[in-house]
C-alpha cells in the first residue's frame, strides 16, 4: 500500500478532487463542472445533487488512476454560507443559496430591527449580510414553510458531501461563522440567540473539530465513488480556510492572499479578534481563528476583461490570452497612468458590504490603451486587497507576510504588484491545489499521519517564488489608492439611483 490522502474541494463553478502523497505532491486530480441558477435578481442557486454527481465522476477518475486502497483518508473543503435543507434521510428538499446570493435582505433588516447589531455581533463577530447562512435559512421558512417543517438538518457544503460518503451529518467549526447564532469564542451554539431568529437548533448538526473523523465510506458511496468502503472521511471545512492552511498558514500573524474568482485574504489570529467590517471565522487549524476580508473582484475580474476584450491582444503568436493580457499590461506603468478600477463586479463584500456597487473605470481619455485598462483592472484588486488589510489593522490585526493562492499567483505581474501595493512580501507556494492540499492536511491530521497542522505544512508545503515589495511603486500607488477609496464614497448614493431604475 502506498499512503496517499484524497480532496475534494467544492467550488462555486466546478468540483475538484485531488490525491496527494503525505510529502504534499499530487499524484492525480481531476475537475468536473456544475450549474449556478439565477432564477432571479439577485438570486444565485446550485443543486447540491449536482455537486455530488460531479465529484463521484471525479474520485472514480482520480480512483482509477491511483487505487482506492491506496487512498488512506478523505477530506473536504467547500464554499461558504451554504443552507442546504435534507430530511431525516438526507435528501435535499430545495437547492441552496450559494455564497453570493442576496436575497435575504429582508430577514437582515428584521434581525437588526428586533436583536440589534450590537447583540448579534457580541456572538458572531460578523456583519450582517444576506449572504449569510442564518438569513437565508430564515428567508426558507417565511418563504417555503413547508421545506424548513419538512428539513431535519440544514447542512454546509463540505458537510453534505461527508454525509453522502459516511451517511452521518456534521457542521465543522470553520463554517460555523455563516450561522449568526453560532459563538465565535467559545464554538458552541447559542440557544437564546437562535430562539430570536426563530430557527429550531435541533435543526443543526452537532459541531465537531475539521480534522474530527465523522464516518467512513460506506458501501453505497464506494459503488458511487469508486473510493474503498470504510475508508475514513473527516468533516474539512470552509474552502478558505483550507486553502489558507494549504499555503502554509498555520500560525498567527501568516495571512492568505486569495487569488480565485474572488478575492481577498485571511489573516490568521489566535483570538476571535472582529472588525464589524471583515469576516471572523474558525481556522481549520486547532484553536486559531482567520480575520477574513472577501472581496467579489478576484481573478474572476480578469476572466471577464478576457472574455470582453481578449481578441484585442490576440497577436497571431497562439499563446493563451490571459498570457497576452498580462504581457501588455506589464509595459504599463504603476498606477496605470491614472487610470483607476473598482472591481465590483457583483456588488461588493467587505469592507464595504455594499450590493448595490458596480466596477468602474475612471481615468479613461484618448492617450489611454485596452491595455492600461487590463493592468488598472489589476491594480483594482489589488488596492482591494489593501483596503481590506487597512480595515484589519482597525481591529489591532496586523500581518507579517502573504502567502498566495488560487489561478491569479501564477501571475508574476499581478502578484508583484499586489506586493507593492500593500508593501507586503508575498511568497508563492509550490502549488495550484492548495484548498484541496489543506483539505488532505485535515484528513492525515484526523487519521494520525501528521502530529499536528505544523508538522504536516513543514513537510508538504514549499515556496517557489517570493516577491519583494518595489518601495517606488508603493510611493505612487499610495497617491493613487486614497481616489480609489474616495470614488466609491462619491458613487454610493448614485449606485443606489442606479439599482432603483433597475428593478
Amino acid at each position: 500500500m502506498i499512503p496517499m490522502l484524497m480532496g475534494i474541494d467544492i467550488g462555486t463553478s466546478a468540483c475538484k478532487v485531488g490525491v496527494f502523497n503525505t510529502d504534499g505532491v499530487l499524484v492525480a486530480s481531476a475537475t468536473k463542472p456544475y450549474k449556478v441558477y439565477y432564477p432571479q435578481s439577485g438570486w444565485a442557486e446550485q443543486n447540491p445533487n449536482e455537486w455530488y454527481a460531479a465529484i463521484c465522476q471525479a474520485t472514480q477518475e482520480v480512483c482509477a488512476k491511483v487505487g482506492s486502497e491506496n487512498i488512506t483518508a478523505v477530506g473536504i473543503d467547500g464554499q461558504g454560507w451554504s443552507a442546504i435543507p435534507v430530511d431525516k434521510s438526507g435528501n435535499v428538499l430545495d437547492n441552496t443559496p450559494i455564497w453570493f446570493d442576496t436575497r435575504a435582505n429582508e430577514e437582515c433588516a428584521q434581525m437588526l430591527d428586533t436583536i440589534g447589531f450590537d447583540s448579534l455581533f457580541a456572538v458572531t463577530g460578523n456583519p450582517v449580510t444576506p449572504s449569510y447562512s442564518s438569513p437565508k435559512i430564515m428567508w426558507l421558512k417565511k418563504h417555503k414553510p413547508e421545506i424548513y417543517a419538512k428539513a431535519d438538518k440544514f447542512l454546509q457544503s463540505n458537510a453534505y458531501i461527508a454525509y453522502k460518503l459516511t451517511g452521518n451529518f456534521s457542521q465543522d467549526k470553520s463554517q460555523g461563522y455563516g450561522l449568526f447564532f453560532y459563538d465565535m469564542n467559545s464554538c458552541t451554539y447559542n440557544a437564546d440567540m437562535a430562539d430570536k431568529m426563530g430557527l429550531d437548533l435541533e435543526k443543526f448538526p452537532e459541531i465537531v473539530d475539521c480534522h474530527a473523523v465523522v464516518g467512513t465510506v460506506t458501501s453505497t458511496a464506494a459503488d458511487e465513488t469508486g473510493l474503498k468502503p470504510g475508508t475514513p472521511v473527516v468533516a474539512g471545512g470552509l474552502d478558505a480556510a483550507c486553502g489558507t492552511l494549504g499555503v502554509g498558514v498555520c500560525r498567527p500573524g501568516q495571512t492568505q492572499e486569495q487569488g480565485g474568482q474572488a478575492g481577498g485574504m485571511s489573516i490568521c489570529v489566535d483570538s476571535a479578534k472582529a472588525h464589524p467590517k471583515l469576516i471572523l471565522s474558525n481556522h481549520v487549524v486547532p484553536d486559531l481563528w482567520l480575520l477574513q476580508g472577501g472581496s467579489v473582484g478576484g481573478g474572476g475580474t480578469i476572466k471577464w476583461f478576457s472574455e470582453q476584450f481578449g481578441k484585442a491582444f490576440d497577436d497571431g503568436s497562439g499563446k493563451n490570452l490571459l498570457k497576452l493580457i498580462d504581457e501588455s499590461a506589464a509595459k504599463i506603468s504603476a498606477g496605470s497612468d491614472g487610470v483607476i478600477f473598482l472591481p465590483y463586479m457583483a456588488g461588493e463584500r467587505s469592507p464595504i458590504w455594499d450590493t448595490k456597487a458596480k466596477g468602474v473605470y475612471f481615468g479613461l481619455s484618448y492617450d489611454k490603451s485596452i491595455a492600461h485598462m487590463a493592468r488598472a483592472t489589476m491594480e483594482g484588486v489589488a488596492y482591494s486587497l489593501l483596503h481590506n488589510i487597512e480595515t484589519a489593522a482597525e481591529a489591532g490585526v496586523t500581518i507579517d507576510c502573504m502567502y498566495a493562492m488560487g489561478g491569479a499567483a501564477n501571475s508574476r505581474l499581478w502578484t508583484q504588484l499586489k506586493a507593492d501595493v500593500t508593501n507586503t512580501t508575498i511568497y508563492v507556494p509550490d502549488s495550484d491545489n492548495a484548498s484541496t492540499l489543506g483539505a488532505c492536511i485535515l484528513a492525515g491530521l484526523g487519521t494520525g499521519v501528521y502530529k499536528s497542522c505544523a508538522d504536516a505544512v513543514d513537510k508538504t508545503v514549499s515556496v517557489k517564488r517570493e516577491h519583494i515589495p518595489n518601495i517606488d511603486n508603493h510611493k505612487k500607488y499610495q497617491q493613487y489608492f486614497p481616489i480609489y477609496k474616495e470614488l466609491y464614497e462619491d458613487l454610493k448614493d448614485t449606485y443606489a439611483k442606479l439599482n432603483n431604475i433597475n428593478l
